[in-house]
């Protein structure tokens, strides 16, 4: 409890680790009660309630009350909690900037955690049968929703706004994103997870996400020395299809492993710990090979959804994802700034009419991965083509990196981080629209 004396302190000499620790239990206090107050809300008036946690993240971001602010968007000096804990500790300027930075980043490496929880989840409640049933479909959804956004994006900002070559390839590359975490989410809560337009959507979006970290590979190998490096480009393709097709075959044999392990455990967290050792470690072995860590957990969660103890793994596994997964919406939301849709601020009225053209291809560009849908006609199309939309934190990506390497100007990032706020908040509700009826999802169905 020694964290709390510091905050009745007016002494500089206080531990730097004791003013982080609470920092950061000040922000999860305000990333919970925005993210409960959001869902409840959103639930209230009939919207998906990941929804209500995007905007309660706003609310509390640097768009609105600046409870939570992140470095890549804010100075220190607009942090309410960082002001707050500056002046009853009595913290010099620079040292309460320092114990900011490192809350942040203690931040968001717990917002990491809950992305990783969250794949982890939805890969429990997916049939891997099924998603490899849809697997031809889902990669031609994929391929079609990174394609036509890219070439339409890429092509009508050097057409129509004369933007350069490779800045309008990355912005291009920005609309290729598809944020599985967000629509995941939704498709869980609507209970279509394991619906055949679920499946398709959840199979896209991982490809979508192997595919995405390819064209940013190229594009910013592109940007820094204005060459393409090939080794690197096939080093990607390589260790994404290995890894996500060894996840799969070695799955049965892990399988049988798991349960052996379990069934010799007899002390608390039997089932649950060595759960996420595996997943934790598939998440390192999938970033260690450059992909994203929740393809690693995604395909932790598709292998032990094949073992007899999945429904009892599932529900150990949901009261730590309402801890965590919070975290990582809430945090979505606050680094969204608002403010670059401010049309009386000059710099932004060029961007503004960018994002107009973004957001058209950003949107229009994936409903048209409904066209790829072929076979079964019973298939919701624009569910598919709706549920591809958000870019999400993948977008955030692309934008900040593309904002480190220095290739946009301010009015090009203004319009990327437009085109991802709308087309992440719009998601949610339209798949509402698109899935008027909720229905059962398979996996909460109990055995008779």
């Amino acid at each position: 409890m020694t964290f709390l004396f510091p905050l009745l302190a007016t002494a500089t000499d206080t531990d730097d680790s004791s003013i982080v620790l609470a920092g950061v239990l000040l922000s999860l206090v305000v990333i919970y009660l925005a993210s409960k107050l959001g869902s409840e809300l959103s639930n209230w008036v009939g919207l998906p309630p990941v929804l209500g946690e995007l905007v309660g993240g706003v609310v509390v971001g640097v768009s609105c009350l600046h409870l939570l602010v992140f470095p890549e968007v804010a100075p220190s000096t607009s942090s309410v909690i960082t002001s707050f804990l500056q002046s009853t500790v009595g913290l010099s300027p620079q040292a309460a900037a320092d114990a900011w930075e490192t809350q942040s980043e203690v931040l968001g490496v717990m917002a990491e955690l809950g992305a990783i929880v969250l794949l982890f989840e939805i890969g429990l409640e997916s049939n891997l049968k099924e998603l490899l049933a849809v697997g031809f479909q889902a990669a031609v959804v994929a391929v079609v929703g990174v394609v036509v956004p890219f070439a339409a994006g890429t092509v009508g900002l050097i057409t129509l706004f004369g933007i350069p070559p490779i800045p309008a390839v990355f912005a291009g590359a920005a609309l290729t994103a598809t944020s599985i975490g967000i629509t995941s989410r939704v498709l869980s809560e609507l209970g279509r997870l394991n619906s055949p337009e679920g499946q398709i959507i959840l199979g896209a979006a991982v490809i979508d996400d192997v595919l995405g970290i390819i064209v940013l590979a190229v594009v910013a190998s592109l940007a820094k020395t204005g060459a393409v490096d090939v080794s690197n480009i096939v080093y990607l393709i390589l260790s994404a299809s290995g890894f996500l097709l060894g996840a799969v075959l070695l799955g049965n044999i892990f399988n049988k492993s798991f349960v052996v392990i379990v069934d010799k455990l007899k002390t608390r967290g039997e089932l649950v710990i060595p759960a996420f050792i595996f997943a934790f470690l598939m998440a390192y072995f999938a970033a260690a090979i450059h992909l994203e860590t929740i393809l690693g957990a995604f395909a932790a969660g598709l292998v032990l959804e094949e073992t007899d103890q999945r429904k009892e793994l599932q529900k150990r596994v949901i009261p730590i994802a309402d801890m965590l997964v919070p975290i990582f919406f809430v945090t979505v939301g606050a680094k969204t700034d608002l403010g670059v849709l401010n049309p009386a601020i000059p710099s932004n009225r060029a961007g503004l009419i960018m994002a107009v053209f973004l957001i058209a291809v950003a949107i229009l560009g994936k409903l048209s991965t409904a066209l790829a849908i072929f076979g079964n006609k019973q298939i919701n199309r624009m569910a598919v083509g709706v549920g591809m939309i958000p870019r999400g934190e993948v977008g955030l990506v692309f934008v900040g990196i593309g904002s480190k390497i220095g290739i946009l100007s301010k009015p090009l990032e203004a319009a990327i981080i437009m085109m991802v706020i709308l087309t992440t908040f719009l998601a949610p509700p339209l798949l509402r629209l698109v899935f008027p009826q909720p229905s059962v999802d398979v996996a909460e169905i109990p055995d008779s």
